[in-house]
């Protein structure tokens, strides 16, 4: 009479379930991340044929409203007051090494606000860039 060997167990563990929950959680985040919206400023820039290689990591935004905004490198934007940028541009160079400042302001900006602004910077010798979106091509009809 032939007697059967009982099986013997394995003593490793099986990652196949362990993998396939890190894929579903991985394909979760990814699509949730799409719903997440930055909280960035709403700035429409005007548009620019030309744009400078100079890229400062210190921005200034002015608002549609006329409202200031100030952000240092690697940080969200914070409101201030007018009379806190004079302190602000006093400190731009031990903060960026290019020693100047970015300026996004809105299409609906009043100009007197920008100059303010431009003059401000002017009287502590800061470099100011002024942002713009990149122009679009136009069509042929369009240059006519």
């Amino acid at each position: 009479m032939a007697l059967k060997r009982p099986q013997r167990m394995l003593e490793t563990f099986s990652m196949a379930s362990m993998t396939d929950i890190v894929f579903l959680l991985l394909v979760f985040f990814m699509v949730t991340s799409s719903f997440v919206f930055p909280t960035a400023l709403e700035i429409d820039l005007p548009q620019g044929s030309q744009q400078t290689p100079l890229k400062p990591s210190t921005r200034v935004f002015v608002d549609a409203e006329g409202n200031y905004y100030v952000a240092a490198p690697d940080a969200d934007p914070v409101p201030v007051p007018r009379d806190s940028l004079t302190i602000f541009f006093a400190n731009i160079a031990p903060v960026d090494s290019l020693g100047a400042v970015a300026v996004y302001a809105d299409t609906a900006t009043a100009y007197g606000k920008i100059v303010e602004l431009l003059n401000l910077g002017a009287q502590d010798s800061i470099k100011m860039v002024l942002a713009t979106k990149p122009s679009s091509p136009q069509s042929p009809a369009e240059n006519k």
